[in-house]
């Protein structure tokens, strides 16, 4: 069914769309290449920002008459309907395009199939399903947002060899080293928001945003005004956080969860970025499938950056995706503090199961990235 020419095409298409991954949230990572009927690229393009032009207008205006039977390979159906740009299926009508090969339907109910319907109508050949799978894995933010209503939820990890966090006294700066403290902040850049617990915030005193200096090499190509700064979300169930947190000192939304609302002299005290929500809860515990059910309206992609017990609870839970574990060439010794606090498992068909989806050396670190079946 495809050619050697649609694979490779379609391949450069979900390249040019990856270069969407830090600035294009809540919309999803797209990449468009436009070829002629000699199999030459006329027009390329990939959705850079939300509110820009989609990959397929930036496309077609390096295409310019030369789209007119054209083959366009998409890495998601184009849009069919009007939000702060015109539909990309309208626009591949009037260039003339003589084909569309497509790598996914958009889960998305405003579109779902009926951008393909769109072309299909006016007479233009659609294929779809080229490097599907590739194409899915440009966007699990997006599609477990439109698929499953709550955003994708990594829990990022960081241990010695003998899996602790931190001594028993607390102290852990650095367990890992300079390139997987970068390669977090590039994980923070990604993400819409950033849940951390009240625990981390009272011992660590954290910033919790993205520090353009420490991106490494994607700095270069990633301004500092292009930025997306996560939301921050700190769960604060007995609403126990200061004013006086340094998280406070850096403009960029914050939302502070609790299980009651906090004072009216304590509201007063924080600044205009900072939102509150109060969610129900069990034990002293936020209810974090409520949570993600409200980060789900606007947020694709969630880092969780906690203590123990917030993280296994995510992972208990079944509402982690992926662990992203640092692990050093560290021994913190069996005093030291753990990884995840997760029940007493009892047999080993009760446990989380886990896949390994990548593995890589960062400095002397290493990096593991794993799925998690369960959610």
């Amino acid at each position: 069914m495809w050619s050697a020419t649609d694979t490779q095409m379609m391949s450069r298409a979900i390249m040019l769309a990856r270069r969407g991954s830090y600035t294009t949230r809540p919309n999803p990572n797209v990449g468009c290449v436009i070829v002629d009927s000699d199999g030459a690229i006329v027009g390329e393009g990939w959705h850079i920002r939300a509110g820009g032009p989609h990959a397929e207008l930036h496309a077609l205006r390096q295409a310019g008459d030369k789209a007119r039977g054209a083959t366009a390979y998409v890495t998601l159906e184009p849009c069919s309907h009007y939000g702060r740009t015109p539909p990309c299926a309208k626009a591949l009508i009037e260039h003339g395009l003589k084909r569309v090969v497509v790598a996914m339907t958009d889960p998305n109910p405003e579109v779902a199939g009926r951008g393909i319907k769109l072309l299909q109508d006016a007479g233009i050949e659609v294929q779809s399903g080229l490097l599907e799978s590739d194409a899915r894995s440009l966007n699990p933010g997006f599609l477990s947002r439109m698929e499953r209503k709550r955003p994708y939820v990594r829990v990022k990890l960081a241990a010695s060899l003998d899996g602790k966090t931190a001594l028993a006294n607390g102290e852990s700066k650095w367990i890992t080293g300079p390139e997987a403290r970068r390669d977090v902040q590039r994980l923070r850049a990604q993400s819409c928001a950033l849940i951390t617990g009240i625990g981390t915030v009272l011992s660590d005193d954290p910033s919790l945003n993205v520090r353009h200096a420490e991106l490494g090499g994607l700095g270069n190509s990633l301004a500092e005004a292009e930025l997306i700064q996560p939301v921050r979300v700190v769960l604060d169930s007995n609403c126990r956080i200061s004013p006086k947190a340094k998280l406070f000192g850096i403009e960029s939304p914050i939302i502070l969860v609790s299980a009651t609302p906090y004072e009216p002299e304590l509201l007063k005290a924080l600044p205009h970025f900072v939102s509150t929500l109060v969610l129900p809860a069990g034990d002293g515990c936020i209810d974090l499938a409520a949570l993600l059910t409200h980060l789900g309206q606007s947020c694709n992609l969630v880092l969780v950056e906690a203590g123990a017990k917030l993280a296994g609870s995510f992972v208990e839970q079944a509402l982690c995706d992926e662990l992203v574990l640092y692990q050093a060439p560290k021994i913190l010794g069996c005093h030291g503090r753990d990884l995840l606090q997760l029940p007493d498992y009892q047999t080993m068909d009760a446990i989380p199961s886990l896949t390994l989806m990548d593995e890589r050396r960062l400095g002397q670190d290493r990096r593991f990235v794993f799925r998690l079946a369960a959610a």
